[in-house]
Parts: structure tokens; sequence; C-alpha cells
């Protein structure tokens, strides 16, 4: 490839909030700018594209949303790919095709040019607002993985070609990403709500409703409503547990710097949490238990999750953020009204990170435990992982304890006293921290370090489930 003209690329830094809503609910897109490297070739004002298009490398993100001439978008396309390991952002470079001719008249170079600036991305998708001035039919596109710091962690993909007809209606509605109740560890008693960003949006409005809505797509709130958000970005953690009997619904409308809709409500997604769906195991912690990781990734990314790698279904009790005492005042409240007889309890990494002792995370997991036991149900207790105090500080801007590997090891000697898994074997590095490739951040795991769990989990299974009843009352 050859380039001309090259210019400053500038990146967004990412950084985290508070523990409040997890530090993974608004990490990804609180940002600020800052500028971290040159690389001329990916805002050159041309740009030569050669015959490299190479489907064999691994580490390049697969288009997914195709948009041939017999079916061309509109003028607002979204565009979709595949995930890269590793990646926290991604830039997409919306090129138009130019070719240079001999005098002739014949063909000779052919290159591409910027249509737009790059857009950058925090989940495998975008839609774009094509400028006024293109009157195109017909754009080029690639995508690019990066790294936190912007550091490219993929090739681009192939480019793609997408055809545009302009006479489709191009109603704006928001593209959702979170969908629940599609197999093992995808139902969540603290959902998350994801979609695809909306250009111009200045905020967005997302209602919980307990019915699907009388007026699909339209811009005014639903008679079913029962909860609302204004969420600044494209994701809302929920901040309210939803169990019932029959499915809740979520949708999404963006809203511009005047109050004013930009476009509808998406379509209405449902979601069923019920207690009496006879759930035999729960999933009860943190947000490591929640779900999400390497930053941008939510709970609703469902590989980001070790129950979806589980041999058996569950239901996930666990809401991001909890420190060891949250976990264990909303026991009663969270767990015991789905009656599992067996439930999966991480908890303490918050808590002991920041400084709480292990002494007291010992009392709230006693605390859990004396629960369980008051309500027929067996607790098992998984070891709690390393952390890796570097990478939360690149990636959240936050301290860890200075003292965090003794008190972490006091808390697992208490848990390996009791019937409990152990998931962290090779988790630690030479220096007893939690490995980065197995989770970016320094503290949630990646879909390695999730299934490193679910496989500990799953290896020890058939001895918990054959243990006595008896196993749970020393």
């Amino acid at each position: 490839m050859t380039v001309r003209n090259g210019s400053v690329l500038f990146v967004t830094v990412l950084l985290g909030l508070t523990l409040g809503t997890g530090l993974l609910a608004t990490a990804r897109q609180n940002a600020i700018q800052q500028r971290i490297v040159d690389l001329p070739m990916e805002q050159a004002s041309q740009i030569y594209i050669g015959a490299d298009d190479d489907d064999t490398v691994a580490a390049k993100p697969v288009i997914t949303q195709q948009y041939p001439a017999d079916h061309p978008a509109a003028v607002h396309p979204v565009l979709r790919w595949s995930r890269i390991d590793g990646a926290v952002m991604y830039d997409v470079q919306i090129l138009t095709r130019h070719e240079e001719e001999h005098e002739d008249g014949t063909a000779q170079n052919v290159y591409y040019e910027p249509l737009m600036p790059l857009q950058r991305t925090y989940t495998t998708g975008c839609q774009l607002a094509l400028p006024e001035n293109f009157t195109g039919n017909t754009f080029y596109w690639r995508v690019r993985a990066l790294a936190l710091d912007g550091r490219p962690v993929s090739e681009f993909s192939n480019l793609a070609q997408v055809y545009i007809d302009r006479t489709l209606p191009a109603t704006e509605k928001p593209t959702t990403l979170s969908r629940y109740n599609k197999g093992n560890g995808t139902v969540l008693l603290y959902p998350v709500y994801d979609w695809i960003a909306i250009p111009g949006a200045d905020h967005y409005e997302v209602e919980v409703l307990d019915d699907k809505p009388e007026n699909p797509n339209d811009i005014a709130p639903s008679a079913h409503r029962i909860d609302s958000y204004a969420p600044r970005y494209a994701q809302q953690y929920d901040q309210k547990s939803r169990m019932a009997d029959r499915p809740f619904y979520w949708r999404v409308r963006a809203v511009d710097s005047t109050g004013g809709p930009i476009g509808v409500y998406s379509d209405a997604q449902p979601y069923l949490t019920d207690p009496a769906a006879n759930y035999g195991v729960a999933i009860f912690g943190d947000s490591i238990s929640h779900g999400g990781g390497s930053i941008s990734y939510s709970p609703t990314d469902w590989e980001f999750s070790y129950g979806s790698y589980l041999y058996f279904p569950t239901v996930n009790l666990s809401q991001s953020g909890d420190t060891s005492a949250m976990s264990s005042e909303r026991f009663e409240r969270d767990v015991v009204p789905f009656h599992p007889k067996y439930v999966l309890i991480l908890m303490g990494s918050n808590s002991l990170r920041e400084g709480v002792p292990a002494a007291n995370v010992i009392a709230d997991m006693k605390s859990v435990k004396a629960k369980c036991q008051e309500n027929g149900i067996h607790p098992v207790f998984l070891t709690v992982p390393p952390v890796n105090p570097d990478n939360i500080k690149k990636a959240f801007d936050q301290d860890t304890v200075w003292n965090w590997q003794s008190q972490f090891d006091q808390v697992n000697s208490y848990i390996r006293s009791q019937v409990h898994i152990d998931i962290t074997s090779d988790m630690a590095d030479e220096n007893g921290e939690l490995r980065t490739d197995l989770a970016l951040d320094g503290l949630h795991m990646d879909p390695p370090g999730k299934k490193m769990m679910a496989d500990a989990i799953n290896a020890a299974w058939p001895e918990i489930t054959a243990l006595p009843d008896s196993a749970w009352e020393e």
C-alpha cells in the first residue's frame, strides 16, 4: 500500500466511571481526545489498496452486513462486522473509488479517497450519516480493530462495496444489540441494553415496558412504560432487578440537543426472567459474573459471560458494581425468590482491591452462606481471581490497594475451607497478577478467561452435585 498527503491520526482514550454503575457501564464511551501516534496512511487523501486481501489472515474483522446491488442500503446504512480478540474499539474507513487513466483512456491505477472522517466505534457496528454533498450510489468501507491506546490489533477487513438506493425510506430507529433468552447464560436479573449509536444524537431515551408497546416505532412513550433512562451513550445498565412470570420489553430512541426526537423508537425487544422457571443453578456476584470485558463489551456480548460456556442452564443474578456487602444485602431480595438448588458465588473483588479488609469480606461470605442455609440453597463459592493493578489503572484510572495480594489470599483460604470450585489455577503471571491475555482491563475476564472459569466449573460439577446435603452443614 502507498499513500499520499499523510496526516495525524487522533484516537480516543477511554476512562472509567465509578463502581456505582459498574466499571464497564459507560467506560467504553466516556472519552477524551488525545494525540498518540502519527499514522499517515489512515487518513491519507489517496489510498492505494493492492490485491492483498487474504481471507486466511485470522486477525481481521469479517464484514457481516452486505449491501449488494440487488439489496441496497438506505441513505443511513448500518455497517456490521465480527469481533476481534484484544480489540477495545474499531476505526471504520468510508471511501470512494477512483481510477487514474492512461492518455489513451485505459484504466491505470485504482485508488480510494476518504468520503468522511474515520468513524470511531466501541461496538461491532456503526450507523452512517453520509455527507449531504455525496450524490453517488455506491461507496466502499473497511474496518480495523484497535487496542486501548489506539494501536491496531488487526489488519483491515476486506474492502466492501455498499450500494445506496435513495428512494428507500430512511426512518431513523436504533438498531438494538441486546438479545435475551437465546441459550445458556442469556438470562439476566439486571439487564443491560445496548444499541448502535445514531449519528447526531445528543442522548437517548430508553423505555422499560411491562408488555408490548401499543405504539410500535412511534415517538411517544408507551402506556406500558414502567421505567425510563436517559443515557448519553448507546448503552444502559438497568439499575433495577426485573423478575416476573411474563416478559418485559425494552426499546430506545435518539434525542437531539433541543430535546426533540431523532426518528422513532427501536423495535421493542423482549426478555424474561421468571422466578418460577425452576432454574437449578444461579450465578451470583459482581461484574465478573454479570459479564462483559475488554472495556468495551457488554454483559449481553455473551462470549464475555462464563455462563454461556457452562454445560448446564443458569439464571444470572449478578449485578455489576457489587461490593461484598452489597451482595450480602440483596441476597434475600434477588436470589431467594428463584429457589435455586445451587448458587455459584463469586464476590469480594471490588471490596478487596479498594482496601476493604479480608475479614470484612469473609464476614459477608459467611452471611451469604447462612442465608443460603436458611432457604435450602447450596452455596458453591468460586475462588477470587487475581487482579492486575497496572491494567486497571490504564483502563479505568483507578488505583488498587497496595496489599491486595495478601487480602485476596486470606479470602481464598476461607473459600477453600468451604464447598468451592477453584477457578484461578493458571490465571496469574510470574508476578502473581492477572494475565493480560485473560483480561485486558486487569479485572473483567475476556473470552479466554471466561472459558477458563467455565472449564473449571464444568470439570468439578459432577463432584459438586454428588455431594450429600450434609457437606453444606459444616
